[in-house]
């Protein structure tokens, strides 16, 4: 079975740079859900991995947390999708952590759970930190234009190992031929 890892902050639901602090706004990225949904009909296992710095930065909670997440959650099934694993890293950049994007660790104990070898898995992100991690662990970054990804793309210049997407809904496309 093929797997998948998505970023969740400008991939799967609009960014903001003052975080997305409770279930209230939480918004998704038109298409997005949609997207998820055509991989798990596709017989992909989907995974997120996310920065939440927000909690260590104490911007919002544990709870507030799990309360996004079950939006999300409940959104993504009500459009027939779901995910497998959701993971996700609540330190500071200067917590010089494992978890934290571009370091390898979400990516590592998503291969955990999934137990899976992240070889030339895609990951769907829209930073530079997604694709780093990506890039550690040997799985293939797709970069989407969505969220940060225009900053990105334009820092990044041509980078050949990278795939570029308009969204969450083309990469699928893409991906699961559909």
């Amino acid at each position: 079975m093929k797997v998948v890892i998505l970023d969740r902050d400008g991939v799967i639901n609009y960014d903001s740079p003052d975080y997305i602090k409770s279930a209230d706004e939480w918004r998704p990225i038109a298409g997005s859900l949609e997207a998820i949904a055509q991989f798990k009909r596709a017989g992909w296992r989907v995974a997120v991995a996310t920065n939440q710095a927000g909690i260590a930065r104490s911007l919002f909670t544990q709870a507030a947390l799990d309360g996004i997440h079950d939006r999300m959650l409940t959104a993504i099934r009500a459009a027939g999708g779901d995910i497998d694993a959701l993971v996700y890293c609540p330190h500071r950049a200067e917590d010089h952590c494992e978890c934290r994007k571009p370091a390898p660790g979400l990516l590592h104990e998503i291969a955990r759970r999934l137990q899976v070898d992240l070889d030339g898995v895609p990951f769907v992100g829209d930073t530079l930190k997604d694709i780093n991690a990506a890039r550690a662990v040997g799985a293939r970054p797709l970069l989407v234009r969505t969220g940060q990804g225009e900053a990105t793309l334009a820092a990044i210049g041509h980078a050949p190992d990278v795939a570029i997407f308009a969204d969450l809904a083309a990469a699928a496309s893409y991906l699961t031929g559909q």
